[in-house]
């Protein structure tokens, strides 16, 4: 009986401990830099692995990092500004090469304040993925 208790607290032990699942596409952590000199509200970011919500960046500032099942260099992003809404416009994916297991920035401006368009100027690997 202390034996067949032994093994299935065993069993359980080694079935409870299962890894996060890693694939060559990734996940990716993300986040973003903003690059201009107002508040970014309701930032939403999609890289094609995914879409989430990162809230508010103030000025110069940094979101945290959001994990995500794939990334590529580019990315859509949307966020508004003096509650306008400001993008990047849509992304074709197609062709392009994932980050892969990493954490990464996307650094963002305002690129045409006219039309309400934001650029990513930089996508700057920050470290392996942990």
């Amino acid at each position: 009986m202390k034996k067949l208790l032994l093994i299935s607290i065993i069993i359980l032990t080694v079935i409870g401990c299962k890894k996060t699942k890693f694939s060559p596409e990734g996940p990716t952590d993300v986040r973003v830099k903003n690059l201009s000199t107002f508040v970014l509200t309701e930032v939403i970011l999609n890289t094609s692995g995914g879409i989430d919500t990162l809230g508010n960046i103030s000025a110069g500032g940094f979101s945290e990092y959001y994990r995500f099942d794939k990334a590529f260099n580019i990315a859509g992003i949307t966020a508004k500004i003096n509650g306008f809404l400001y993008s990047t416009g849509t992304v074709n994916y197609n062709g392009l090469t994932y980050i892969g297991q990493a954490k990464i920035t996307y650094e963002v401006y305002i690129s045409d304040d006219t039309n309400r368009k934001l650029n990513i100027s930089n996508c700057s690997l920050d470290a392996p993925l942990d």
